[in-house]
């Protein structure tokens, strides 16, 4: 049995590239600027983004459809039910059913909603999530460049948009 996959170095150059491009901004935002854009699901997504890419979990419909529905089910549940075992449950139930009928399931998802509730976020906290999670995006697709055999997104996410046909 082998432990160790092995990887093409330029894959793992990308990996490296992208993290730092995509997590170490959103940290340097949030503490040197002190603009708090960073959530414990973006280390989620940031494995989907960077270590399997092309996952269909990692493309963009799911990585911005999965935290913007989560999110928002997050803050609206928090508002109407504050912060009780029963509406954390309830509030990543929500989440989940929502990105499995929008076709946009984003495991780090649900992490985003039960965050809502446990930091009773607001909703700016929709527009702020969606800002760091545009940066994650913009720095796989730059990493993806970087090594030839990387393609993110996937090819088949262009065509769930419309593109390429």
């Amino acid at each position: 049995m082998k432990w160790i996959k092995h990887y093409d170095p330029s894959e793992l150059l990308a990996t490296i590239v992208g993290i730092f491009g995509g997590l170490g901004t959103i940290s340097f935002i949030t503490y040197v600027a002190g603009y708090p854009l960073l959530i414990a699901s973006l280390g989620a997504s940031s494995v989907l983004l960077y270590g399997v890419p092309g996952s269909p979990l990692a493309q963009p419909k799911n990585l911005f459809g999965g935290h913007l529905i989560a999110s928002v089910v997050g803050v609206t549940c928090y508002h109407f039910m504050g912060e009780t075992w029963y509406s954390i449950t309830i509030t990543v139930t929500i989440a989940i059913i929502m990105m499995m009928l929008t076709n946009t399931v984003h495991p780090p998802g649900g992490a985003t909603a039960l965050i809502a509730v446990l930091h009773h976020a607001n909703y700016i906290f929709i527009p702020t999530l969606m800002g760091s999670i545009s940066i994650l995006f913009i720095s796989a697709c730059l990493a993806s460049k970087l090594c030839g055999k990387r393609t993110y997104p996937d090819k088949s996410a262009a065509e769930v948009f419309g593109e390429g046909q």
